[in-house]
């Protein structure tokens, strides 16, 4: 009975234990999957009455390991009247398995000795004794292409190749293994498929192993196909709203480059734009290369939704904020958002209309917001209309405006303000601002730089009507150190306002600084121009600079949880420039690493106020 049973189960794991071509050219050739994966419970399911025992003797740990939970030997403890024959049957079949295993490892010239330990009569322990010998490594790699990819003189499918040639992971020194090959081949054809040529594959591959030599030489040709371009979109779910909507927001455009990641990106754009609770872009690799639609499976988001939101900050303390959106204001396509922010210096009363986006990009919009800015030190109380045309891209963003700004200052509290009311006007002008975005990622960038320009002229509208010209620039790069272990965060900043000294420009339009964003250490807008009485009006020029270092900590705990920082800021605003004089702030603080964004907390201490001050932020600030 025993032997009938014996000899079921030995047929059972089929070319494992039969007969076959040298085993170590056949698993490094990549043909057949390792058999360790699909083992990988056979050790914990060991039954409770077995017919042996198993020891595996190997100075290595990780090798010694791999046979004792993946041998095929453990497959027939459950059997347990085992004659001595069939026992010694079993122990020669198991020493092919054990070659086997060991060479998914890299191990192909192993000394393999099993044996049987124990007195007669007793429960006998199978002994495996294992000495490794050398690995083999990686002594050459050879990748070459095939279709368009081979002959496309284009930068970028050049960079592509040598891109996929310098990410390969099994590089030559290497010890090979059998899941490192696959791992290589896998990233090296993922790496031909998300840009370009999603219709790649790999031609041929091969591992010729040395058993002898402990050499591998690896042979790898990856066939391109064809260069796909986006071809028109096809949008499904679409209701609500126009189908070509989708499209826009996307900012795919027919004719574009096939790139994987541009499609992932574009679903994120449409989640978050709204209007679609849900998006998935995808293309068939087997429709036509030069024009693959683009397949949009959207879920539309509802018209109204109402946002209640509390917040906490260090220079406007605590906040309450209710927004309400409109997908379709007044029956029409236009989207309204009103926003109604309640705190105790910064209450703010919003709304603003935004048509949808043309076949260029650009849309219309309309803005009125009625805000307060009470520093405890001077009350600006701002009126703004604004209406412009806007294009945000996934690098850049434009935006021309026509502004009106009324600002009227009063002291704050029981203060009185100087005769000269600073900030207390109102202007007309027109304006153009730009911003460029180059960072590896938002909104936790870990290298790049981005640049905001703003440049507007117009005319003051309170007393005599005098011409003015206003500039800003902001900057900020992230350099990353070490390897990448920690980062530099270097900002920069500055504004000028040219105009007669007798204009009466709004206080939106001038300059004061100091705070969470921008000069820590200071209180909030507490750095601008002595008048007197203790009070700081705003002036017309301004320069900002700061030098944070940004290190990870504790990631044994809290992988990627925690930052810590050092930083130096500097700040000044006069009614000339040579007049700038700086104001220094110092501190340290932690970062805790959101999916919105850093949350920082930093303790600063300001060298002109002689002050040491909390500040919070969350998100990045550019």
């Amino acid at each position: 009975m025993a032997a009938a049973l014996l000899a079921c189960l030995l047929a059972l794991p089929g070319c494992a234990l039969l007969p076959s071509t040298d085993p170590a050219r056949a698993d490094a050739s990549g043909e057949r999957p390792a058999p360790a994966p699909q083992r990988s419970d056979t050790a914990r399911d060991a039954p409770t009455a077995s017919a042996f025992d198993l020891r595996v003797e190997c100075d290595d740990a990780e090798l010694r390991t791999l046979v004792e939970r993946h041998a095929e030997l453990l497959r027939y403890r459950a059997i347990t009247d085992l004659d001595e024959a069939e026992l010694a049957r079993l122990l020669v079949l198991a020493e092919r398995d054990v070659r086997q295993l060991l060479a998914t490892e890299g191990y192909f010239s192993p000394v393999v000795k099993l044996r049987r330990d124990g007195t007669r009569g007793a429960r006998p322990t199978v002994v495996i004794a294992i000495e490794p010998g050398a690995p083999t490594t990686v002594a050459r790699v050879d990748i070459g292409f095939e279709g368009q990819i081979a002959s496309d003189d284009d930068a970028d499918a050049v960079a592509q190749r040598r891109a996929i040639v310098d990410g390969w992971s099994l590089d030559q020194g290497r010890r090979f293994t059998q899941q490192r090959w696959s791992d290589a081949k896998t990233d090296a054809l993922r790496a031909l498929v998300a840009r370009r040529y999603p219709r790649g594959r790999i031609a041929y591959s091969l591992a010729d192993v040395d058993a002898a030599g402990g050499r591998a030489h690896l042979h790898l040709r990856l066939d391109s196909g064809p260069l796909f371009r986006l071809g028109p979109a096809q949008v499904q779910g679409a209701q609500r709203y126009p189908p070509e909507l989708a499209e826009r927001l996307s900012w795919l455009r027919p004719g574009q480059v096939y790139d994987q990641k541009q499609l992932v990106d574009a679903q994120q754009r449409l989640t978050g734009s709204g209007y679609y609770d849900s998006a998935y872009l995808s293309i068939d690799p087997e429709g036509d290369a030069a024009a693959v639609p683009v397949s949009f499976t959207v879920t539309e988001a509802r018209r109204h939704k109402v946002q209640l939101g509390v917040g906490y900050s260090t220079d406007a303390g605590p906040r309450l904020t209710l927004e309400h959106r409109d997908n379709r204001a007044f029956a029409s396509s236009w989207r309204s958002q009103t926003r109604l922010n309640l705190n105790r210096k910064t209450p703010l009363l919003q709304a603003e209309l935004t048509s949808l986006p043309d076949a260029g990009g650009w849309r219309w919009g309309a803005l009125a917001r009625y805000q307060q800015q009470d520093d405890g030190l001077l009350n600006t109380l701002s009126r703004t209309l604004r209406i412009g045309r806007s294009r945000i891209e996934a690098t850049y963003d434009r935006n021309v405006y026509l502004n009106y700004e009324h600002a009227s200052v009063t002291g704050s509290a029981t203060r009185t303000v100087p005769d000269a009311l600073l900030g207390d006007g109102a202007a007309l002008s027109a304006g153009y601002a730009w911003t460029g975005r180059h960072f590896d990622r938002l909104p936790l960038p870990t290298r790049g730089w981005g640049l905001g320009l703003d440049a507007s002229a117009g005319l003051t509208t309170v007393g005599a009507r005098r011409p003015f010209a206003r500039l800003t620039a902001h900057w900020l790069g992230i350099v990353p150190l070490a390897g990448g272990a920690s980062r530099l965060a270097l900002r920069a900043e500055g504004g000028a306002v040219i105009a007669d000294r007798r204009a009466r420009l709004p206080g939106s339009h001038l300059f004061r600084t100091g705070g969470d964003t921008t000069v820590r250490g200071y209180g909030w807008r507490r750095i601008g121009m002595p008048v007197g009485q203790g009070l700081v009006g705003p002036g017309r020029y301004l320069a900002l600079g700061s030098v944070e270092w940004q290190r990870p900590i504790l990631q044994d705990r809290w992988p990627g949880l925690l930052e810590h920082s050092l930083f130096i800021d500097v700040g000044s605003v006069a009614n000339r420039a040579d007049r700038l004089r700086p104001h220094w702030g110092v501190g340290t603080g932690l970062r805790m690493i959101t999916p919105v964004g850093p949350m920082q907390l930093d303790i600063a201490y300001g060298l002109k106020s002689k002050e040491i001050r909390l500040h919070m932020t969350v998100g990045l600030v550019f």
